[in-house]
């Protein structure tokens, strides 16, 4: 499968198995991450995996988003390592960093045979507190992983796109 072919059937997926994701293909996914550019190559971002049932549990009453995964990538950047731009205060990359990471490991699984679903659906002060994070850490995101089930399939509007023109400009 080539990439244009790969990001094409690449879907939020909603339905998992109960297939836990082997060692190398996990490490396969997240190696996917860890050579993905981030600003001046700080690469801020951490990656936690989750895959205790008492940690699926307390995201399960964080996000209503986490769709019977047994596995959860939370994914976070320390505001102390992410790129600062010196033209203007408050402007930072954390969360763009994350985000090339985040995209890089998704679609590093769906070639593996691994369904993802990107959630932003969750507060992330609460995901920060009962997880305990650091306090330089910022959440950006859930990723719910697995083997989607036979019947999991993309949403209606998955392959409705605006007209290129809609969203290139050309100046």
């Amino acid at each position: 499968m080539n990439f244009s072919e790969l990001a094409e059937s690449r879907y939020s997926v909603r339905k998992f198995t109960d297939q836990l994701i082997d060692t190398d293909t996990m490490n396969k996914i997240l190696t996917a991450g860890n050579v993905a550019p981030t600003g001046c190559n700080y690469q801020p971002q951490r990656i936690y995996v989750i895959t205790s049932p008492e940690k699926i549990e307390l995201l399960n009453k964080i996000s209503k988003c986490i769709f019977g995964a047994k596995t959860v990538l939370l994914f976070t950047y320390d505001t102390s390592e992410d790129w600062k731009n010196p033209l203007e205060k408050g402007v930072h990359s954390g969360v763009q960093d994350v985000s090339i990471v985040a995209t890089h490991i998704m679609l590093q699984a769906w070639e593996c045979g691994i369904g993802s679903c990107w959630v932003n659906y969750f507060s992330p002060s609460r995901l920060k507190e009962e997880m305990e994070l650091p306090e330089n850490e910022e959440p950006v995101l859930l990723m719910p992983v697995g083997y989607p089930t036979e019947d999991s399939e993309p949403l209606a509007m998955h392959s409705k796109y605006k007209d290129i023109s809609e969203t290139v400009r050309f100046i």
